[in-house]
């Protein structure tokens, strides 16, 4: 389907210094609790438990990365203690929040972080993008949340509160330079740490995608989206390309104590450096290599996963048998599989 088309927003000269003020009121009376924030009138949040949440929090929502926080501060309560832990614990530790290379960024950003600024983060924005795995977007969000400065926090909400308070006719992703250059109209020195918070709970709360809760808005007094009559049209999308199938095969190998045989994986490329079980290239069809070990292999079904750029059927064959592998007990290993590795394990377990 082609983008909806739309006539060009009405030009309404906004009242920032109003629109400013009624979404900072709101947000002081509506804000989220959430793990890594200081509460209202305390001292800014630590950096590092702002940095660890921002990577945490891409491509994953609030609900799932929160006991993965919480989890890696108990474990790695301070940024130098994450730069000295092993890389398998971290790996493990990241299993089931996907997108693994941000586990391997967040590894050799917080070494860099402890080698060449003494474990403590840098306040200016150009240092934090010369540190690795940190892109605009994280390096924004640390200086506006953790030290209070004025910074242009653009995520996914604050795109979509653009889109709609200035009602923009270009679609997504060409309109991100637009709705980046929209939201930097906005930024000022009062409260930036906040008003970069609201944005992103305004988004999250109340400007939802597909059914935003006009009512409940401080902005819609002045959103050219409320005006138009067709909020939830905003953002224009360009439609997504289908998303590839490819299939593979998955051997749940356990020995005579019932453990689990697994592998690590390749540093570089999809799960890089994470454990996983032993599997065949994923292709157009299942390819016919042969097992990692001799055993009589038995079919005990197949698991759909979907990945961001393709969907996965994998064929999961389980036996006993011994070998060169990393074993570990069934509630061991699920603990520290991806969730695709997870899914064959589960099915092998149950069938």
């Amino acid at each position: 389907m082609p983008p909806v088309a739309c006539q060009p927003p009405v030009q309404v000269a906004l009242d920032r210094s109003a629109l400013r003020a009624a979404l900072l009121d709101w947000y002081d009376r509506h804000r989220r609790a959430l793990a890594w924030r200081a509460g209202p009138g305390s001292d800014r949040p630590d950096p590092y438990r702002v940095w660890l949440s921002e990577v945490m929090l891409q491509q994953t929502t609030t609900a799932h990365a929160t006991p993965y926080f919480q989890a890696f501060t108990r474990r790695w309560p301070t940024v130098s203690d994450l730069a000295a832990a092993a890389d398998e614990d971290v790996m493990a530790a990241w299993a089931g929040l996907g997108y693994y290379a941000r586990a391997r960024n967040l590894l050799a950003c917080a070494r860099a972080v402890a080698r060449e600024h003494g474990g403590v983060f840098p306040a200016a924005e150009a240092e934090l993008l010369a540190l690795p795995g940190v892109g605009p977007y994280t390096a924004a969000a640390v200086v506006a949340i953790a030290f209070d400065q004025p910074a242009n926090v653009v995520d996914g909400n604050v795109e979509r509160v653009m889109a709609r308070l200035f009602a923009v006719g270009t679609p997504l992703p060409a309109a991100k330079p637009e709705l980046k250059r929209l939201a930097a109209t906005l930024v000022a020195d009062d409260r930036p740490g906040d008003w970069a918070q609201a944005l992103m709970d305004l988004g999250a709360t109340v400007c939802r995608p597909g059914a935003p809760i006009c009512a409940r808005c401080p902005l819609a007094d002045g959103c050219l989206g409320v005006r138009s009559g067709r909020p939830e049209r905003y953002p224009l999308k360009t439609p997504k390309a289908e998303r590839p199938h490819r299939r593979g095969l998955a051997w749940v190998l356990r020995d005579d104590h019932g453990r689990v045989a697994l592998v690590r994986r390749p540093d570089r490329g999809l799960l890089g450096g994470m454990l996983g079980l032993p599997t065949s290239d994923w292709g157009a069809a299942a390819a016919q290599t042969a097992p990692p070990a001799p055993g009589d292999w038995v079919a005990v079904g197949a698991v759909e996963h979907v990945f961001t750029h393709f969907a996965l059927t994998l064929e999961v064959r389980t036996a006993t048998g011994r070998g060169d592998f990393l074993w570990r007990p069934p509630v061991e290993a699920r603990q520290a599989l991806p969730t695709v590795f997870r899914k064959a394990l589960d099915r092998a377990l149950a069938g």
